[in-house]
């Protein structure tokens, strides 16, 4: 088993509403991240989940059983969080084997479940050493391995990776991924790195401000954002916009006007959008040096030359932030230099006022990966 359902979560700190009455199903063996900015109520939200925090109003459900008045060793569930928390004085061995100790398992019992442990996280050649004789990746690891030795229904896991190098990041990301698939179990995964929740997730959902932004696999939430927040936050770099004027709603899209150009987004539009101001939204990675359909000139005041990609960054008049655009290799770029760069209406996004996607018309199942950025 290991399946959760949450229903119209609240959270409130004195007067202060951080959670926003959330809702969510998580299925049996999903790998689910939470995503956002700080302060967003991802971390909160897993406390709750974990019974580390009160409910003040919803119901927390776990194999059709709520446990919103279960103490946490009584809901199935083990959390990893971003601290080790490793006792010091103890080996690999004790440490994994301590919440075994606790529930007084028998000696047999808890060797098995340590050594299989191990054996799973690479740490069998690591049980009579001490935490402070290990990497911090193998600390991790140590971690983990006290919460599999538990046999929860579902694994909870608070920025585990955080304290962690960029490297060192990356090989975790994979161990994690591949322990799930070996253990099955549902895990459910806080992050503020959007570069985990899309390597690992099966689904991620995405948080701000106390509320849902949006749930989706990875790719759907890189092609198909519901809204502005979701599409500057999932992407590295975050997504430009423009501001265009919408011209008409046809069939096969809706025709906007962008300086001086005109060119039909494939959209599914709606009635009342002719004249209005609306947010064009574009990827770094689909801008190109060359002519194309929508052309903009641009002037990069700072280039990022990263060896797989360079970055540049642009001031833009009518923009609150830099205009990005992310070139392959050691593509030649000076800053302080004008460009004439291009962009296919197929590959936009368009908004409208309230910051609300219009739905394109894409088909997830034909699209490769999207590229993804070699910083971590």
């Amino acid at each position: 088993m290991g399946q959760l359902t949450l229903k119209d979560i609240v959270k409130k700190f004195g007067t202060i509403e951080v959670v926003k009455g959330v809702s969510l199903d998580v299925r049996e063996g999903e790998f689910i991240v939470f995503v956002g900015p700080s302060g967003c109520g991802k971390s909160t939200l897993l406390r709750m989940i974990a019974g580390l925090e009160h409910t003040t109003s919803g119901d927390i459900v776990i194999d059709d059983r709520r446990v919103n008045d279960l103490a946490p060793v009584k809901r199935g569930i083990a959390m990893v969080f971003q601290s080790y928390a490793l006792y010091p004085h103890m080996s690999v061995f004790e440490n994994i084997a301590f919440p075994l100790r606790v529930e007084k398992a028998p000696e047999a019992e808890i060797r098995q479940k340590v050594e299989s442990a191990a054996k799973i996280l690479h740490l069998d050649q690591r049980l009579e050493q001490k935490p402070g004789m290990l990497s911090g990746g193998q600390r991790q690891r140590v971690a983990i391995g006290r919460a599999i030795v538990r046999e929860p229904e579902i694994f909870l896991f608070d920025e585990p990776l955080s304290n962690l190098d960029a490297a060192l990041r990356a090989d975790m990301r994979i161990e994690l991924t591949r322990l799930h698939k070996q253990l099955g179990a549902t895990m459910i995964y806080v992050t503020h790195d959007q570069i985990e929740a899309m390597t690992m997730a099966d689904r991620i959902v995405v948080l701000n401000a106390g509320y849902i932004a949006q749930v989706g696999a990875p790719l759907e939430l890189y092609h198909k954002p519901q809204n502005t927040f979701v599409a500057g936050f999932i992407g590295n770099p975050r997504m430009n916009m423009l501001n265009v004027t919408c011209n008409a709603v046809t069939d096969t899209g809706v025709e906007i006007s962008f300086n001086g150009q005109n060119a039909l987004i494939p959209v599914v539009g709606r009635p009342g959008l002719e004249g209005q101001t609306l947010s064009l939204g574009i990827r770094p990675e689909h801008v190109e040096i060359r002519p194309g359909e929508l052309t903009l000139s641009v002037t990069p005041a700072v280039v990022e030359r990263l060896g797989q990609q360079t970055i540049a960054y642009a001031p833009l008049n009518d923009a609150e932030e830099n205009f990005s655009i992310v070139l392959p290799g050691s593509r030649r770029v000076a800053e302080d230099t004008p460009l004439d760069i291009s962009f296919s209406p197929a590959d936009c996004h368009l908004f409208d006022s309230d910051g609300q996607a219009l739905e394109r018309r894409v088909d997830l199942s034909t699209l490769d990966a999207p590229p993804m950025p070699i910083s971590a």
